[in-house]
């Protein structure tokens, strides 16, 4: 073949890209670059201002629009060539089902977080297409090529369930996870009193009133050219005010709430958050605990009207040590008490906003740990290679594409850069694999349906729309239609599912079907459960997994899987 039959090969492909963040922007301007000429963008997302120093193709003019939107318009203007499309719309929309996918010769994935890749994994291997998936955190960054029947896919191989580092327009604007309202509080002590990064800013962009930064391509409103005063930070802001403990609180979840609520394009697909009032969140309780009392309760969940009593008496402390302080700053330390009661408590109270669960103290302290910055440079790197393993899936190679990785520091070969062939499919796996057989370990008098639903065939097993059926019976246990809603609160037990009893467990939107097998153990609490791949006779005690689930999904050891270190792509501040 030559090269111009090559190019040409190139240009007819219809690719899929799915996130138009820190890799996705890189991977659409590769793409352009070399000679792709039919590409779809998804990403749900909206432009932050944190996202502008990462993400190039996007201007200060373009906060709050759609990064799919603002992204096919970037690129056309350098590539007029293209034909590039985009949906500003979640993947996980029933429209973007297996003949969608179909309608591609492969999927390139740029996502930031593992419920999504483990959707489009699925999809992709429903419709039979290949998927490119990247990642990055840090210096760390890994392409992996998977193919169906050919390599293992995302899911052969179990990633460590926490996650550490999240999309920063998630911790700002739409956190869905207590997780995400611990690092916003975190972010919260830095600017009130830690050292002040641009990055870590908590409040929305301010400019527009509407939640709107100009009209949905981009362009300056007609009175735009008039100069405006420069925006105050959040501490300088603060200090203007003495720290005073309710305008603090009032700002921070009220008024800036309350401005998020205007952005009326973010809550579309979400629940709308509700702004609360230091008044307010006083009253919801007669006698809040006070600060000293509160850490003597550090196991138990502070009630809203507690957590507001505790940060007007953390802001307080806080104020007169940094003060005491010769450079005015102070550094977040998880064992200092006032801080980590502060964080606690500014964490809690933005998850009640966010109709999110609170917790204890002593879980949050756990929670908190360190922020992996973004690094464009990384994103380019992990873009270039993408493309790379792209090229080599146009023209059949398929023998060549390797998994590529990316170290934070050379090997003992001077090497930054590692790649190997993509291991085969793993027979254990429950999404690739012919047998598609999940173990798990539940007491059935106490797990109920709704536990069986949200905790493991959702949450754990990330399935979206779940139909099951006990084969003994024939009944429906769980239906995507609610026909079975009257059930939800039913303890397995009560429905005869004891010990040896098997699931059959149909997603329709992602095609894929396996059978969950029940096992006992008394000893598990309410929807605890353990979850096994693969169940061998006399060798219980050997399983892949032996973990015992909370009901939170904490995990508690890493898997043994050993190879390069593969990370999702975590960018905090540039998604």
């Amino acid at each position: 073949m030559t090269w111009k039959e090559k190019h040409q090969k190139i240009q007819e492909q219809k690719l899929l890209v799915v996130g138009a963040g820190g890799i996705g922007c890189e991977l659409l301007k590769n793409l352009a670059a070399t000679g792709f000429r039919k590409v779809h963008v998804i990403d749900l997302d909206t432009i932050d201002i944190s996202n502008l120093n990462r993400q190039f193709l996007f201007r200060k003019e373009h906060v709050s629009c759609s990064k799919a939107e603002v992204a096919t318009r970037v690129v056309k203007q350098f590539c007029p060539a293209i034909d590039l499309t985009y949906d500003h719309d979640s993947i996980f929309e029933e429209k973007f089902n297996i003949d969608f996918f179909k309608s591609f010769d492969f999927v390139m994935n740029a996502l930031d977080n593992r419920k999504a890749r483990n959707h489009v994994n699925r999809m992709c291997h429903a419709a039979r297409r290949p998927l490119i998936e990247s990642g990055s955190a840090g210096y760390f960054g890994q392409v992996s090529v998977i193919i169906r029947e050919k390599t293992e896919c995302y899911e052969c191989v179990e990633k460590p369930a926490q996650q550490k580092t999240f999309p920063g327009c998630t911790i700002r604007n739409t956190p869905s996870e207590h997780i995400h309202c611990t690092v916003w509080a975190k972010h919260v002590f830095n600017q009130l009193f830690g050292e002040v990064d641009i990055d870590d800013d908590v409040s929305p962009d301010m400019k527009a009133e509407d939640g709107e930064n100009g009209d949905q391509n981009g362009e300056k409103a007609p009175d735009s050219e008039t100069e405006e005063p420069a925006p105050i930070g959040t501490r300088q802001w603060a200090e203007g005010v003495d720290f005073d403990p309710q305008q603090v609180f009032d700002k921070l979840f009220q008024l800036d709430i309350e401005y998020l609520c205007k952005m009326e394009h973010l809550w579309k697909q979400r629940k709308q958050p509700t702004p609360i009032a230091y008044s307010t969140a006083l009253e919801t309780e007669p006698t809040p605990l006070s600060y000293q009392n509160a850490l003597k309760n550090d196991t138990s969940v502070w009630t809203l009207s507690t957590c507001a009593q505790v940060f007007a008496d953390c802001v307080k402390q806080l104020r007169e040590q940094i003060r005491a302080q010769p450079d005015l700053r102070l550094s977040f330390e998880k064992d200092e008490p006032t801080i980590m009661a502060f964080v606690a408590a500014v964490a809690n109270i933005r998850a009640t906003i966010f109709s999110i669960g609170t917790k204890s103290m002593f879980e949050i302290k756990a929670m908190a740990g360190n922020i992996i910055p973004a690094i464009a440079a990384t994103n380019a790197i992990v873009a270039g290679m993408m493309v790379t393993e792209a090229i080599k899936l146009v023209h059949g190679e398929h023998e060549k594409a390797r998994n590529a990785f990316i170290r934070n520091q050379p090997n003992p070969r001077g090497k930054i850069f590692a790649d190997e062939p993509p291991a085969p499919p793993n027979p254990k796996c429950y999404v690739c694999s012919e047998t598609r057989e999940v173990f798990i370990y539940v007491n059935p008098t106490q797990m109920t349906v709704s536990g069986l639903c949200e905790k493991v065939l959702k949450s754990e097993l990330n399935m979206l729309d779940p139909d099951v059926m006990d084969n003994a019976s024939s009944r429906i246990i769980i239906s995507s239609d609610g026909d079975t809603d009257d059930l939800l609160k039913k303890k397995l037990s009560e429905l005869a599912i004891e010990d040896g009893a098997i699931l059959s467990c149909d997603d329709f939107q992602q095609d894929m079907v396996l059978k969950l097998f029940i096992r006992r153990q008394n000893d598990l609490k309410g929807d605890e459960f353990k979850i096994l791949r693969e169940e061998t006779d006399g060798e219980k005690e050997k399983e892949e997994d032996k973990r015992k689930r909370k009901p939170d999904g904490e995990e508690d050891v890493e898997p043994e899987v050993k190879r390069p270190k593969i990370v999702d792509q975590v960018e905090v501040c540039a998604e």
